[in-house]
């Protein structure tokens, strides 16, 4: 596999691994819980990603659908699966429990977004974005 492919062939393999996973995070106990808090997601994750590329924040050099300026496998399948388990973990939890639990999900995000901006071509930061911007919006 070359190096400048690299990005490419990742980008496929999440996408494809987000998919895989997604019934199993859908078809719980309650379907229609459970999809609502998709659709949810799924819809306001679509509308801050477009505002942000509008207002020249991100920009996504390298997407699987060259036709839309957004990341369209993260904002339909990435970030609502990740919002749907962390849900789903934090079902019963105390919110002290809640807040805990949410580092095991943003901080590894965090880390891949901000090696994904210096090492690949498949998000560029810009005015001032920073990895602390990603953090917070992903809080």
């Amino acid at each position: 596999m070359r190096r400048k492919n690299f990005p490419n062939y990742s980008l496929i393999l999440v996408t494809i691994t987000g998919l895989v996973l997604l019934p199993f995070a859908i078809l719980k106990r309650s379907f229609k819980d459970w999809l609502i808090v998709y659709l949810v997601s799924f819809i306001g994750n679509f509308f801050s990603d477009e505002f942000l590329v509008k207002r020249g924040y991100l920009k996504y050099p390298k997407r699987l659908f060259p036709k839309y300026k957004i990341h369209l496998p993260f904002d339909f399948i990435h970030y609502p699966l990740i919002l749907l388990y962390y849900n789903q973990w934090t079902l019963n939890s105390k919110p002290v429990g809640i807040i805990l639990k949410l580092f095991p999900f943003v901080i590894p995000q965090t880390i891949i977004e901000t090696i994904a901006s210096k090492k690949t071509n498949l998000i560029k930061w810009k005015k001032g974005w920073t990895w602390y911007h990603s953090l917070i919006s992903l809080c």
